[in-house]
């Protein structure tokens, strides 16, 4: 899990979850999808998979948020976060210059819920320099407000938001309530097939 300097709260600064990048992980843990797909799409703004149409190549001034959801006790990730995690996962691949923000509190065990989704990530070759770990939110409507402090901390000025189906709606809500311009949505449902393989557990 995250060491307890590593992940920095967005009520202290606004600084991504790790410092520097973890060596031994390869920033391109699917070279098939990146080069066969985003090689491809460098001069397209929609991307075409099975089932889904995705923007493609979000820039830097757009954040790919990802909400969080309640650890077990040991501050494991439950399956439900994993999805969540997933769908994110996919996105951070097709927009490789874009920041990731995983939100959300809740400590289980000493380890956030950020924590935890700042790990899952970097594990499965996400480059620990574009996450913003965001540990301090306790609830949706948190989510949304601390998550709009931290985007206008690294400038970012518009979210693709992901989280379950059955939450979608109302973290559309509270987001936008919050002044975040939400561009784009995902849910695990979503997720393409064709990246399946590249998911969890690949």
């Amino acid at each position: 899990m995250v060491t307890g300097a590593a992940v920095t709260a967005i009520a202290v600064a606004a600084t991504p979850a790790f410092a520097d990048p973890a060596p031994a992980v390869s920033p391109h843990p699917a070279p098939e999808l990146t080069r066969d797909v985003l090689a491809a799409i460098d001069s397209v703004t929609t991307l075409q998979l099975p089932g889904l149409e995705l923007p493609a190549l979000f820039s830097p001034n757009t954040a790919i948020v990802v909400l969080g959801y309640g650890l077990l006790p040991d501050g494991e990730m439950r399956p439900e976060l994993i999805n969540r995690l997933h769908a994110g996962y996919v996105s951070a691949l097709l927009s490789p210059a874009a920041p990731v923000i995983v939100t959300g509190g809740n400590p289980q065990n000493g380890v956030s819920e950020a924590a935890a989704m700042a790990d899952w990530l970097i594990a499965r070759g996400i480059a620990a320099h574009r996450i913003y770990a965001e540990t301090q939110a306790n609830s949706t409507v948190q989510n949304a407000a601390f998550s709009a402090r931290l985007m206008a901390a690294i400038n970012a000025h518009a979210a693709i938001l992901i989280t379950s189906a059955d939450h979608i709606g109302r973290a559309l809500s509270n987001f936008q309530a919050a002044g975040i311009s939400v561009v784009a949505t995902m849910t695990p449902d979503d997720t393409p097939l064709s990246a399946e393989p590249f998911g969890p557990g690949a």
